[in-house]
């Protein structure tokens, strides 16, 4: 069975990593490692304010440390890490997705690059500017926003 590539954003726990992310960092890399994968990028994503409290483990969490890992592994060892996770006091919430192949370089770059900015907004023209027409910022309308890895398959 093939290894593919895939994103995981972890959510962790404020008061468990009180400032020294590397140590939480090894954990994360430890429950990946163990589960026969592989590590290609790895980085504190951003520490910030919850858009609601998250009940977990008995706590209220009003603060989240984001962390974000790239790893390859065979499809059913993601399993093994979703389960490992949960059991982990320091993770609250995980999101792991599969990236397409075609954008894996891409995405690795942005990853392993630290002045990266977190989310790259372009404004895509509208079919009424090319006739002449208001542009959406004008009428109060906000511009769409395309994620990076949309932007690279254009």
């Amino acid at each position: 069975m093939p290894a593919n590539v895939y994103e995981c954003m972890f959510l962790l726990d404020t008061n468990k990593v009180a400032g020294d992310v590397k140590a939480a960092a090894a954990q994360l890399h430890t429950i990946l490692e163990r589960n026969h994968a592989e590590i290609l990028a790895s980085r504190p994503w951003d520490e910030r304010r919850l858009a609601f409290p998250i009940k977990a483990r008995g706590a209220s969490h009003k603060k989240g440390q984001y962390y974000l890992t790239y790893f390859r592994t065979e499809g059913p060892n993601v399993v093994k890490i979703e389960q490992d996770c949960s059991l982990n006091e320091l993770i609250l919430r995980m999101l792991i997705l599969h990236v397409d192949p075609k954008l894996v370089d891409a995405m690795l770059t942005m990853a392993r690059d630290e002045h990266a900015v977190h989310l790259q907004t372009v404004t895509e023209p509208q079919g009424d500017e090319e006739e002449g027409g208001a542009r959406p910022e004008e009428d109060g309308e906000r511009p769409r926003r395309r994620r990076m890895a949309e932007v690279k398959e254009d």
